[in-house]
């Protein structure tokens, strides 16, 4: 049987996979185990709860909410919030468990479940799986005074707005932006931010209505944001997703600048300013090795992970670095958020535009992409990827063929029912032409 989480907590589709009574034994599951491994410290647990705005996000939450709180666990409802302020706001309200509702940059009719810690760490791999195991297993319920109760804080969101506008080293004054909210969680916070962070903000994609939330906006479409950022005279656009964990961004040509330009440019910051722990920047087998070799002339060490913020996030901690994230625009920054934060993303950013005040085109010249093809290949079963001989002999016959100039990488998504093909060679035509070549193979070979 498949494991039940992925690499960012449990995702599916609303109310057939993540359904109502999932959501409810999980919080349940959840409430016992860390209950028992002493994490819950006070006399009465509490729990922070949040969400995007897609519609079934709505009666999850309840049944979140009624499963800790039917576990003695008091509950308070944060509504609509980026899934970093979830991560924040568990740590700084001091309580003991944060639950995020949300399918990220998924499609609408997905939704997911994650967990943090009090300190506002997702929880690890081996406490998920403990929470698996005990799912819908026999209890001894409290009655009385012993269940959990309710509130809703719709003000705690001001508090992670004025920490991470606090972190932004240099003013924007003088920027105009424009900021896609993917109509998602950050639609209200993070124009906000950059507006408090002194930024002139032209927004698009931020009136999310419960269905159309990551639907033709967002980090994952970024195109949009890139036309409006050369159609306003602006000078630079930053684009979320969903639960704002993500940013991409795009200069005043329009040109798109993902996460691995970003990082590297945060990076170069950093290490200027003596900030960047042990000069080293933490990244995930997918980052464009363009990015490892614009460091190397940096003098700043590129650790790679597997993919998944969680596994960035690992090895930062492990090490003491601060900085890490993927090519997805999931950013890091430890000395500032637990998790991967969009918004915050876009103020360092930008503040760097500022700082130095180079046009975000000429920053993002400094780590060039090597040429890359990314095939997106669903329908198949993901879980034979590594154990095809046929694939596997096409795979390493396209690796000789790019040895020295490129590489080749196929992984099962950790979030999505699919295999990603991912290509990087001299010119783009041949990393499109091997990818979708692998592509074809990955299709007929492991066809559902």
């Amino acid at each position: 049987m498949a494991r039940l989480f992925g690499t960012d907590g449990v995702r599916g589709l609303a109310n057939k996979d993540v359904t109502v009574e999932l959501a409810l034994d999980l919080a349940v599951a959840a409430a016992h185990v860390l209950g028992q491994e002493g994490v819950f410290t006070g006399p009465r647990p509490k729990a922070v709860v949040g969400r995007d705005p897609r519609a079934s996000g709505e009666f999850l939450t309840a049944a979140v909410s009624a499963g800790l709180a039917s576990a003695g666990v008091d509950v308070i409802d944060v509504g609509v919030v980026p899934t970093p302020a979830v991560a924040y706001l568990t740590h700084t309200m001091d309580v003991d468990l944060g639950v995020m509702i949300s399918a990220s940059h998924n499609p609408m009719q997905d939704n997911g479940i994650k967990f943090f810690d009090h300190s506002g760490y997702k929880l690890a791999d081996e406490v998920e799986d403990r929470i698996e195991k005990r799912l819908r297993e026999p209890w001894d319920r409290p009655t009385g005074a012993g269940v959990g109760r309710m509130s809703y804080d719709g003000k705690a969101i001001e508090t992670y707005l004025d920490h991470i506008v606090a972190t932004v080293p240099h003013s924007l004054d003088g920027l105009r932006v424009v900021v896609d909210g993917a109509n998602g969680a950050a639609s209200r916070i993070g124009p906000e931010a950059l507006r408090r962070a002194g930024a002139e903000v032209i927004v698009i994609g931020a009136a999310p209505d419960g269905i159309n939330i990551n639907n033709g906006y967002g980090a994952t479409l970024p195109r949009r944001m890139a036309a409006a950022t050369v159609g306003h005279w602006t000078d630079a656009g930053v684009s979320f997703d969903g639960d704002a964990d993500r940013c991409i961004a795009a200069d005043n040509d329009g040109n798109i600048i993902d996460g691995d330009q970003i990082m590297g440019i945060l990076a170069t910051g950093l290490k200027e300013r003596g900030e960047l722990n042990g000069d080293t920047l933490v990244a995930t087998v997918m980052s464009n090795l363009g990015l490892t070799l614009a460091m190397q002339e940096q003098g700043i060490k590129v650790v790679t992970t597997a993919v998944g913020d969680r596994y960035v996030l690992e090895a930062m901690r492990a090490d003491g670095y601060n900085l890490g994230g993927e090519q997805s625009g999931h950013l890091v920054m430890l000395d500032h958020s637990t998790t991967g934060d969009g918004t915050l993303t876009a103020l360092h950013l930008l503040s760097r535009v500022a700082e130095t005040g180079k046009s975000l085109t000429e920053l993002a010249a400094s780590v060039p992409r090597l040429p890359q093809s990314l095939v997106n290949v669903p329908g198949v079963d993901k879980t034979r990827t590594a154990s095809d001989e046929v694939l596997g002999r096409a795979i390493a016959a396209a690796e000789e063929e790019l040895r020295g100039t490129g590489r080749v990488l196929l992984r099962a998504s950790g979030t999505e029912p699919l295999v990603r093909v991912m290509v990087e060679a001299e010119t783009q035509f041949q990393a499109d032409e091997v990818a979708e070549r692998l592509a074809a193979i990955v299709r007929d070979r492991l066809a559902l």
